[in-house]
């Protein structure tokens, strides 16, 4: 969908501040479906955490955004996405070796440009809905850089700025 335009890479590297900087900014955004997962597993005492069961915490991830692109609807305006089905299939690619990346990734296209927060170990931490230490995070992030080009999506890597000025740049990218 050419409005709806994907900001991923790697954990801790910013991703959920931009979104809410530009959430602040009035555009609509869509929550990371591992956090959405994580605390509904956390309440419910389901088993589809990535540390318990991998994955069906990845298939629960593709399900939740599928259904988010459903629910976006055919805006207007960009919606961004923090994570997407790209990343829940090439993570279930790389854990089962199924093909779901090439046949979920062409489906079901984003925005040609893609924004990828790269590793900031400065600003990395946990919390209770993200765990991976940080060389999961680079791998999963290695995984990523590689993912969205094999489906023809362009990568732009986001700088190492601020938050307003990280929106600023992803605003302007999508004007060009």
């Amino acid at each position: 969908m050419h409005r709806f335009v994907v900001i991923s890479g790697c954990s801790s590297g910013g991703k959920s501040t931009l979104l809410a900087e530009l959430a602040l900014r009035g555009y609509n955004v869509v929550e990371e479906p591992g956090r959405r997962i994580v605390n509904e597993a956390v309440i419910s005492q389901g088993a589809a955490l990535p540390c318990v069961d991998m994955g069906a915490f990845l298939r629960r991830c593709v399900a939740i955004s599928l259904a988010d692109r459903v629910a976006a609807g055919s805006p207007d305006d960009w919606v961004f996405f923090d994570r997407s089905l790209i990343d829940a299939a090439a993570g279930l690619q790389h854990l089962t070796g199924e093909s779901a990346l090439a046949m979920l990734g062409q489906t079901h296209r984003y925005h040609h440009r893609v924004f990828l927060a790269p590793p900031w170990p400065e600003i990395y931490m946990t919390d209770s809905a993200r765990r991976p230490d940080q060389v999961s995070a680079l791998a999963e992030y290695s995984r990523l850089l590689k993912a969205y080009p094999s489906l023809g999506y362009a990568v732009s890597i986001l700088p190492k700025v601020s938050v307003a000025e990280r929106a600023d740049f992803i605003l302007n990218m999508l004007e060009q």
